[in-house]
């Protein structure tokens, strides 16, 4: 009996660490497969975990091949002679080495041109990563004013089953209508059905949301956080700081150099090469005799038929268009920044107009609406239409909200901050 007494506690204990020590692993396994992001996180995340994004950093990898490549002279040639007389023993062979060379800077100008494109490639990758980052954090945003409107409409949904609470009570003490219980009772259960079509909409954002994060179908997406203050930015419409501006400059930077680098090309390498060789002839009376002849040579190719002006034709044209496009690329720029605040401002006008004006005389309207249906001086028709009228105005507000959040969005996108 001691030692039933004495071993019992210590098999419980065993049983509780076993108990323990499976919970915390099924912990840490849901927590593997979960991942929790905000507004201020998911910028991190695209950036390390985001496919696309991945895939686009391959380019400056093929921009740093183009570049060791550019610039090199071609290999030399190697050169091997032989000849044999049909009718005597004379026979000769010779070797030699040609290597060409450019007469202009033609190989300097490739390697600027190759080192202008791999700092478009760094600065298009950076394109690609502002742009993700926007798409991520608006997708984000309707997620939280989904959620902000799922509040909203459980708040709704109580104060409306209060109602059919009363309603229905008041209907079986014979001092109500039992027309009103059922018309309240469906109002409140229509509230449920706006709820489930609210869940249905964050799922599909979690799916468009998912996949720029970088997250597999098994993963489970948390978005903690909540919206925003609406506090307006300091104002800029400056376009200097995005990278499809930057990278559509190098790209003129780079036109204009390849159209220094075609005119270069008018003139073909000069091929110089240099050779020797051994001849064995007869030389009578005194018989076979060895002859070692060496030589130099040059080939200069002559511009007559074949100036490059096509070409070149086409490569100013290119350095045009490559120069206009940064122009407009510009001023599309300032535009989208100046939309995108001047958005912002009348949504903020339109949030303080519901906020303080109109929403407090809704509220008011609905406790007066409320008082005088509990008292008989209204139908439930009045009570229902003034909560329809609060419901849509909180609505608005929410809306409101959720559109200056997504031009913030556009706002800080549109000037790369």
């Amino acid at each position: 009996m001691k030692n039933y007494l004495f071993t019992y506690p210590g098999k419980i204990s065993y049983l509780c660490a076993v108990l323990f020590l499976q919970c915390l692993i099924a912990v840490t396994c849901i927590g593997a497969e979960s991942l929790i992001v905000s507004l201020n996180t998911i910028q991190d995340r695209v950036r390390k975990q985001n496919p696309d994004l991945a895939a686009a950093r391959y380019r400056i990898a093929e921009a740093k091949g183009r570049f060791v490549q550019s610039g090199r002279r071609s290999n030399p040639e190697l050169g091997i002679d032989t000849s044999r007389n049909a009718r005597s023993r004379e026979y000769g062979m010779s070797v030699s080495i040609a290597q060409k060379f450019p007469v202009t800077n033609r190989l300097a100008l490739e390697k600027a041109v190759s080192y202008t494109s791999l700092k478009a490639a760094e600065a298009e990758v950076r394109d690609v990563e502002r742009r993700l980052v926007a798409e991520s954090k608006q997708l984000l945003v309707k997620v939280l004013a989904i959620r902000k409107q799922k509040e909203l409409l459980r708040k709704q949904e109580k104060v409306a089953k209060e109602l059919a609470d009363f309603i229905h009570k008041a209907a079986e003490k014979g001092e109500g209508s039992a027309l009103d219980a059922g018309q309240a009772k469906l109002e409140a259960a229509q509230f449920v059905n706006s709820i489930r079509q609210l869940n249905a909409q964050a799922a599909s954002l979690n799916g468009q949301l998912k996949p720029l994060l970088g997250m597999s179908t098994r993963e489970s997406l948390v978005i903690s956080g909540s919206l925003p203050t609406l506090k307006l930015p300091a104002r800029s419409v400056n376009p200097g700081r995005r990278p499809d501006l930057h990278a559509a400059q190098l790209h003129a930077l780079a036109a204009s150099e390849a159209a220094i680098l075609e005119r270069a090309k008018r003139l073909d390498d000069i091929e110089v090469s240099v050779s020797a060789g051994l001849d064995r002839e007869e030389d009578a009376p005194n018989g076979l005799e060895n002859e070692v002849i060496v030589g130099i040579g040059v080939r200069i190719p002559l511009p007559l038929w074949n100036k490059n002006e096509g070409a070149i034709q086409e490569a100013d044209a290119r350095k045009a268009r490559k120069r206009k496009e940064v122009q407009a690329l510009a001023h599309n720029i300032r535009h989208q920044a100046s939309g995108a605040y001047k958005e912002m401002m009348e949504w903020v006008k339109l949030v303080h107009e519901i906020d303080n004006n109109l929403l407090p005389l809704a509220q008011q309207q609905n406790k007066l609406a409320e008082q005088a249906y509990r008292e008989g001086q209204s139908d439930l028709q009045d009570l229902l239409r003034v909560r329809d009228q609060q419901l849509k105005l909180q609505a608005s507000l929410n809306q409101a909200n959720e559109n200056y959040q997504l031009a913030r969005i556009r706002y800080f996108a549109a000037i790369n901050k």
